[in-house]
């Protein structure tokens, strides 16, 4: 096999890619996408370091910022709406710019609100200025979009699973950890700008790394007709609906909890810092479990199970928020934590099946059927992923409007309750609610297992 060698154009490009050919996989493919795969996740990893960063900023805000609980969340609320918002054109970026161009770019700009934030970081500054440093902080969601997409190109769909789920949850992981770097610094009785400050390198380290050591695909094009076509599909928006209920929770909860914490527990910074990591960092580490479990139940089961648990642990949530028992509430919260991960993984197990099903409805067998399937679940994901992330502005801003009418969280996790039960009901009546026709064609799609690369 010819193997994969830059042409005349600037940069690292591979003109001929065909991780499909057993020969071409083993001689030289699989060494090029591991090695594109590990420096993809660096760079996620720390964009969506710099996305969830506000979620701790605001724990160092003291009295002496001026700045109310429902300032704070309504900050947060504009970094996770930006996030969300500009998924959809950095999923596109990628075919535009090439992958390993644009991961140098996405990388680079990262510098631009964290350096902003180590300037205006210090009382006195406006909240208008921090709603404005935040809105730039946003871009670190858009990481994942570009990320997801540049690295499916480089594995084969026997491999896809593996990788975008490793992908995924090196993102994912990226919450949790700027929460334990917060918690050293501030255990250091280090102040933001310590925070900011460890991040600027980082951040160049990881541009550089992806200059030096990642390529760019030529084979990868944008295909606006199978977005058009996913756009108009309703199974893209009823997915996305459900998608808010479990990633949209990760996002929310993630950025919310320390304030939760702080403003209706009377927690310390320090204190909150203890507690805040833990929820993240399991419900990234059990995301491919969650996919694994569909594959082997089927994605919708799962699902509707999960939505039941999570509903029920927010009802305790509800009662623990009104007796302020801070142990029943941590405990709880973090099992929440856990079952957003592990919906995160069954819900985007869904996504193949139900186009597959599509497909073999439509009358296609065999190759033409599984095509069909890729193509518009591929084309749906950057939507639902996009629209998915919107439940985080949701909560944050649920948590705002809760703390302004009662002074406490509880009557955001009533509404989340009522949510997570039409999440079940809606789960229910399009993709577990039998008629012979949806049997046969959801059978036939779960008995496809070439589909199990949608882990993500």
């Amino acid at each position: 096999m010819t193997a994969p060698a830059p042409t005349r154009r600037t940069g690292r490009w591979i003109e001929q890619w065909d991780p499909e050919d057993e020969g071409f996989w083993q001689a030289t493919g699989e060494r090029v996408a591991r090695r594109n795969l590990w420096f993809s996740v660096l760079s996620e990893h720390i964009g969506f370091s710099v996305w969830a960063m506000w979620s701790v900023l605001v724990l160092f805000m003291g009295p002496e910022y001026g700045l109310t609980p429902a300032d704070k969340f309504l900050l947060t609320s504009v970094v996770t709406l930006v996030g969300a918002a500009v998924r959809v054109p950095y999923t596109f970026a990628v075919a535009v710019f090439g992958g390993r161009n644009w991961t140098v770019i996405s990388a680079a700009l990262l510098l631009v609100p964290t350096i902003a934030a180590f300037v205006v970081m210090k009382p006195g500054t406006s909240f208008s200025t921090f709603l404005w440093i935040g809105l730039f902080a946003g871009i670190g969601g858009g990481n994942f979009a570009s990320s997801m997409t540049n690295i499916n190109a480089f594995f084969p769909l026997r491999k896809k699973g593996w990788a975008l789920g490793l992908n995924a949850g090196g993102g994912n992981i990226g919450v949790a950890v700027i929460q334990l770097v917060t918690l050293a610094v501030i255990g250091a009785n280090g102040g933001p700008r310590v925070l900011l400050g460890i991040y600027i390198p980082l951040i160049l380290v990881a541009a550089t790394l992806a200059a030096l050591f990642m390529d760019n695909l030529s084979a990868v094009k944008n295909d606006t007709g199978a977005a058009k076509d996913a756009a108009k599909d309703a199974h893209t928006w009823i997915m996305s609906f459900l998608y808010i209920g479990t990633f949209g929770s990760f996002i929310g909860y993630s950025f919310a909890f320390g304030q939760v914490l702080t403003n209706q527990f009377g927690r310390t910074p320090l204190q909150a810092a203890y507690l805040t990591f833990v929820g993240p960092l399991l419900g990234s580490l059990i995301r491919p479990l969650g996919g694994w479990l569909a594959d082997r139940y089927g994605g919708a089961r799962i699902s509707l199970y999960n939505y039941v648990a999570m509903a029920a642990a927010t009802a305790v949530l509800v009662v623990a928020s009104m007796r302020k028992s801070l142990p029943l509430f941590v405990t709880v919260f973090v099992i929440l934590f856990v079952l957003s991960g592990l919906g995160n993984g069954s819900t985007y197990k869904m996504i193949p099946g139900i186009f597959q099903a599509k497909a073999v409805a439509k009358g296609l067998a065999g190759e033409e059927a599984a095509r069909y399937g890729r193509r518009l679940s591929g084309a749906s994901m950057g939507l639902i992923g996009a629209v998915g992330a919107l439940g985080g502005v949701g909560i944050n801003l649920a948590f705002r409007q809760s703390f302004l009418s009662y002074g406490s969280g509880t009557g955001a996790f009533v509404a989340f309750l009522a949510f997570y039960a039409a999440c079940f009901v809606v789960t229910w009546a399009v993709y577990l609610r039998r008629s012979p026709s949806r049997s046969e064609a959801t059978a036939a799609a779960e008995a496809n297992a070439q589909l199990s690369y949608a882990e993500v």
